[in-house]
């Protein structure tokens, strides 16, 4: 029975080794099998690559929706307008706006409380670096039967916005409106009021900033220097060039008369 065993299996040997193909077909068919698998785990992984990526771009987006916008102007102070209480007068307020962006920016003062409010100026343009002291006055009624109230704050409040615009945009209020989507608020302001009978850092700092807002409204009065045509009486203007030369041929004739 061994020696059958031996015959048989040496014949199939025989008969694999004649038959080469099959061994071909086996290899092929591995290899498609392999290739198939592979396209499929390539496949899948770019399909999950696609779909973490456009998953990470939505949650990007929704996360930079819920951060606060990014300031364009620094504060001083940051959140507060503090105003001497002294009823029945109009007092006064200062605050410092700087442009802390790398572009030009428009700002623009608003208050819920426009009869008994304004602001000095009510808006303009700083260059990147530049910085103001704007000046807001508001007027303080007299509490009822003139008690002093125990809490000096007020339900007026104000809204600072900003605007990024070009460099040598001229400021107009209408340019908050045309760009609506492009307005920031930078701070919403509320008004406090401070004890003139009780001294304190606030109101120490509130009058060296109004003394600082009044001397610059007062330089920004001041006509700036005239590089222009000098006028003389009224509407006579003399270029300065035309009366050199004017001069010159003045000599000229007077040197030729001299000399004749």
């Amino acid at each position: 029975m061994a020696i059958v065993d031996r015959h048989q299996r040496s014949s199939e040997r025989k008969m694999f080794s004649l038959c080469p193909f099959w061994q071909t077909s086996t290899t092929m068919n591995n290899s498609s099998s392999s290739s198939s698998t592979k396209n499929l785990n390539h496949n899948g992984s770019r399909h999950s690559e696609t779909v973490a990526a456009k998953r990470s771009k939505t949650v990007s987006s929704i996360a930079r929706s819920l951060l606060p916008p990014r300031r364009r102007l620094r504060l001083d102070p940051s959140n507060k307008l503090y105003f001497p209480y002294e009823p029945g007068t109009q007092a006064r307020s200062a605050i410092r706006l700087k442009n802390t962006s790398k572009s030009h920016v428009a700002f623009k003062f608003q208050t819920t409380a426009p009869k008994s409010c304004f602001m000095r100026p009510p808006g303009g343009i700083l260059a990147p670096g530049e910085s103001i002291i704007a000046t807001v006055f508001k007027f303080v009624e007299r509490p009822e039967n003139n008690e002093v109230p125990v809490d000096l704050k007020s339900k007026v409040k104000f809204k600072i916005m900003s605007l990024k615009v070009t460099a040598g945009v001229d400021y107009l209020p209408e340019l908050f409106d045309e760009q609506r989507d492009q307005v920031t608020i930078e701070r919403i302001l509320r008004v406090v009021f401070l004890d003139m009978g009780r001294p304190s850092p606030a109101l120490a700092k509130l009058k060296r900033q109004l003394a600082e807002a009044e001397a610059a409204f007062e330089a920004r009065k001041k006509p700036a220097p005239d590089t222009g045509p000098r006028v003389v009486g009224e509407g006579l203007v003399i270029d300065e060039w035309k009366e050199r030369r004017e001069k010159y041929l003045a000599r000229q004739k007077v040197e030729a008369v001299d000399s004749t």
